[in-house]
């Protein structure tokens, strides 16, 4: 892998970012940010668990009872009230990209 170095000059008015605006922002327009941004990832992991369920043409309970998580769990998912984190992250990943292989394994009783 070959490495490239770059020096920034800061005073440079070509840069991508607005010092000024930077400067003047608040903490408070930070948290509101934040919050914000948070806010778009839940709505995504929402939008792609709703996407993923749908894609196996399931319905909610049906998708509950596959995956075996509580039927609460993925409405609050689809709804944006809560984001599937660790385990079920990435099942609903494994289940978008290979369903029938997901599914089957998952079909196979311990």
């Amino acid at each position: 892998m070959k490495t490239v170095r770059m020096a920034i000059n800061p005073s440079d008015s070509i840069g991508r970012i607005d010092t000024i605006r930077v400067d003047a922002t608040t903490e408070t327009e930070i948290l509101k940010q934040e919050a914000a941004d948070e806010m778009d990832l839940m709505l995504d992991a929402a939008k792609f668990t709703r996407r993923v369920r749908k894609r196996l043409g399931l319905s909610q309970s049906e998708f509950s009872q596959r995956i075996e998580v509580p039927l609460e769990t993925i409405r609050n998912w689809e709804q944006g009230k809560r984001s599937p984190t660790g385990a079920a992250k990435t099942l609903l990943k494994i289940l978008d990209k290979s369903p029938d292989v997901a599914l089957g394994v998952l079909n196979h009783q311990i």
